[in-house]
């Protein structure tokens, strides 16, 4: 069962330090939504390398939506294709739009404002999220950004608010006003954090959720720490087996193994208290999984803890 508090949101952006794992919680938020019945879109934002679509056992679509798992479709969003969509949109027209955004001139003008092509790309998440079918019900029950990290993530999400203060009136500030509106919704759109149990993404968390807390003005939705490593000794037991740790073979490998996992387990366990401490958020503990081959069963692994930490939280 999900967590109606993030979930029960039209849009979620998930950001945190590069390398905490935020795609693959991303991953896994689309599992549990689509367990739950919903129709869910996953977007990535800059990604280097389509990883959703792979990490869901489907296939990389190269900026075309496509279903990756019953329920759950996968966009990569790119500048070039969100340009030109929002060139249809405004322009009306398909061959005006392709002369126009084929221009050399143009496009070199397009480049060279980051905040435009930034804005057509947040452009296309947010109309997903309030595109509605002929029914009047909407295209997408849930719509999750795998988002840049940290100041990247808060660059994009600030390009509405910036163009509200640099643009007149027109169709361009027409479309910052909508988007600002749906941003700073805190019914309808949240941001949920990813960190690890370590010194520097922690502190790169803290400052992350400042910044959308004051520069932003987002709704945040929890907090996700993950790879909480743990260990099949406590730090007593370690310290006991200590002395053995210049033995040969197999005792004093054992022993010495056993006293880094107990102390990284140990030390894991500060950074998450001190991360609890300093924010305010729902923190959702995702344990360490190891692995060679990062892809589906493992996302399916991180999906049950979720859900489990959920229910717990839930029942106490």
């Amino acid at each position: 069962m999900a967590d109606s508090t993030l979930l029960d949101r039209q849009l979620v952006f998930v950001t945190g330090k590069g390398g905490a794992g935020k795609s693959t919680v991303t991953a896994a938020l689309s599992l549990l939504a689509a367990r739950g019945g919903k129709r869910v879109l996953v977007c990535e934002v800059h990604a280097a390398q389509e990883r959703i679509g792979p990490l869901l056992g489907g296939e990389a679509g190269n900026g075309v939506m496509r279903e990756v798992r019953p329920g759950i479709h996968a966009l990569d969003v790119r500048p070039g294709e969100a340009m030109r969509e929002y060139g249809l949109l405004v322009l009306r027209f398909r061959a005006v739009t392709h002369a126009v955004f084929e221009n050399r001139v143009v496009r070199y003008f397009l480049r060279v404002i980051p905040s435009l092509a930034e804005l057509v790309v947040l452009g296309k998440i947010l109309h997903e999220a309030r595109f509605r079918r002929p029914d009047g019900r909407p295209r997408w029950d849930l719509v999750l950004v795998d988002a840049p990290a940290t100041g990247h993530a808060v660059q994009l999400l600030r390009v509405p608010s910036a163009l509200l203060d640099a643009v007149p009136a027109g169709p361009l500030r027409r479309d910052a006003e909508w988007m600002e509106r749906l941003l700073l919704d805190p019914v309808r759109t949240a941001v949920a954090l990813v960190t690890l149990p370590e010194e520097m993404p922690v502190n790169e968390a803290v400052e992350l959720d400042a910044q959308v807390r004051g520069v932003l003005g987002m709704a945040r939705a929890g907090l996700f720490v993950n790879a909480m490593p743990g260990s099949r000794v406590s730090l007593e037991e370690a310290r006991a087996l200590s002395p053995a740790s210049g033995s040969p073979p197999p005792l004093g490998p054992a022993a010495r193994a056993a006293e880094l996992s107990s102390l990284r387990a140990e030390e894991a366990k500060r950074h998450l208290t001190r991360v609890r401490a300093a924010l305010d958020l729902p923190v959702t503990v995702v344990p360490l999984f190891p692995s060679a081959d990062w892809g589906p069963l493992e996302v399916e692994k991180v999906a049950d803890a979720i859900e489990s930490a959920w229910r717990l939280r839930r029942a106490g």
